[in-house]
């Protein structure tokens, strides 16, 4: 069985080409898209979704068959038309370039696989069963939607706001991590969201370290 690792890629503004125009492709641009990346679609036909895209210049899809070339400049391929041959050598013409390349009828030959997942603003969470196939992430990342509602993409916010305060005003790392700990807990998430108060430093390393205090009494 192959070992995965799992990483977030910064595709903002980087070339990704998505060769296919089904609906399976139509995904792996969705998700490209989410992350503001330079999409390539390459396919004689596209889905309604996809052709509307490019027509607002939301990507660029170029009516043709594919051919190597057209991985030029690009960091990421997907191979996602309907023919697993035609997949495959797409795949190995991209290892051929050094670029990465997902096959989508068949994951685990490729170089890295998309996990199922959930965006809620900057916090991203993501499932994957290691290419033994969607359904089982799906189903987590549908529970976990579920547990992390709208508002947490405030959370993340917030907490950029809490993690640059108390880096510029705590010295010791060992108690920032305590503090940013503490930053997290549900008592505390809940209470940044009704404050006013969390551009007043003193104020909030105070109010943080009270928190600190209480879930180390938890604790034992």
């Amino acid at each position: 069985m192959a070992g995965w690792y799992p990483v977030l890629f910064k595709l903002d503004g980087r070339k990704c080409v998505v060769f296919g125009g089904g609906a399976v492709a139509q995904r792996k641009a969705g998700g490209l898209l989410e992350a503001n990346a330079d999409v390539h679609i390459v396919s004689p036909k596209v889905t309604p979704a996809l052709l509307e895209w490019s027509s607002v210049g939301r990507l660029r899809w170029t009516a043709k068959e594919a051919e190597e070339s057209d991985m030029d400049g690009a960091i990421l391929v997907f191979a996602a038309t309907d023919n697993p041959d035609l997949n495959r050598r797409l795949a190995e013409a991209a290892a051929e370039r050094g670029i990465p390349a997902n096959v989508a009828d068949d994951g685990e030959s490729g170089d890295f696989i998309v996990p199922a997942v959930l965006r809620r603003g900057d916090l991203v969470l993501t499932a994957s069963a290691s290419g033994a196939g969607p359904a089982l992430p799906v189903r987590i990342i549908g529970e976990l939607a579920e547990r992390y509602g709208q508002n947490y993409n405030e959370n993340v916010e917030v907490l950029r706001t809490i993690r640059r305060i108390v880096k510029a005003h705590v010295a010791d790392p060992a108690e920032r991590r305590v503090l940013l700990g503490a930053a997290v807990t549900d008592e505390a998430l809940a209470e940044w969201r009704a404050a006013s108060w969390l551009g007043d430093a003193d104020k909030l390393i105070a109010r943080l370290r009270q928190l600190a205090k209480r879930t180390e009494g938890t604790d034992t």
